[in-house]
């Protein structure tokens, strides 16, 4: 659970100007009082809100006591602990008592979920006459490297993703699941779509590197017993931190993905 707090958190930093951006365009009809984060995981979204609508309340909801604390800790070191309130639940068997919020915002957490779909009737039960749903998705897992990297393996890092993928299609049924369709299926009146390209260079944030080393960490742990041996080999050189392949030592690191955004209204 500490790396996937760790890369949650690197994600906030990393991502901070396009979640923001995110935040901005929302179609609101008037600013929210009352806000629901679901699977809110360590924060960002929480945060992003918060500074967006400076008069809202924040319920933020997620299976991790740990995610919960991490976002606790945040919350208070930003001086905006109470407006936040926490609420542990597994979505799949528990649906918690929410109150009746004008905005829901799911980012990168309804593909979790075994039943999708009845979260989505739920939210939409739940949410005030007029408010707003909004839900986020990466199209896949950031890439950090050059296609032709690393040098006596190109191409390492695309051939990791195409791994990775396959698992997550046996896994995650609902990753990249067309979100538009469902809302609409569930009773909700699509109000916007937005794709927003993230190319972060690592000279606009020392944390890209750490980023790239945690989240390609990760990867191995999923890929490793299906990548070939000089693959594993590439991969480890770019993870050992002390060798002189280590992804630290590199000065060509990006931040590549896309993030998709629906906003959908109960009418």
């Amino acid at each position: 659970m500490h790396g996937q707090t760790e890369i949650l958190d690197l994600d906030a930093e990393v991502l901070a100007e396009h979640t923001a951006s995110i935040t901005a365009w929302l179609p609101v009809e008037a600013s929210p009082r009352q806000i629901v984060d679901l699977g809110c995981g360590t924060g960002a979204g929480t945060a992003a809100l918060l500074a967006r609508f400076p008069d809202a309340h924040v319920t933020a909801v997620d299976s991790s006591v740990d995610h919960l604390q991490r976002l606790q800790e945040k919350a208070c070191k930003q001086g905006v602990a109470d407006r936040v309130r926490t609420v542990q639940t597994d979505l799949d068997s528990t649906w918690p008592e929410l109150g009746r919020p004008e905005l829901v915002w799911a980012s990168a957490s309804l593909h979790h979920l075994a039943d999708p779909d009845r979260t989505l009737r739920q939210v939409r039960d739940t949410l005030a006459p007029g408010g707003l749903f909004v839900v986020v998705e990466l199209a896949g897992f950031p890439r950090f490297l050059p296609d032709d990297a690393p040098e006596h393996r190109p191409g390492l890092e695309a051939r990791c993703h195409a791994a990775s993928d396959r698992r997550h299609a046996e896994h995650l049924p609902h990753r990249g699941a067309d979100w538009g369709h469902k809302l609409t299926a569930a009773g909700f009146t699509l109000v916007g779509e937005r794709t927003i390209t993230v190319d972060v260079e690592r000279s606009r944030s020392e944390a890209v590197a750490r980023y790239a080393l945690t989240g390609l960490r990760r990867m191995r742990d999923a890929v490793a017993d299906v990548l070939s041996a000089d693959d594993l080999t590439a991969l480890d050189q770019l993870l050992d931190t002390d060798g002189p392949h280590s992804i630290l030592r590199r000065d060509d690191l990006a931040v590549r993905t896309e993030r998709v955004v629906w906003a959908a209204r109960r009418t």
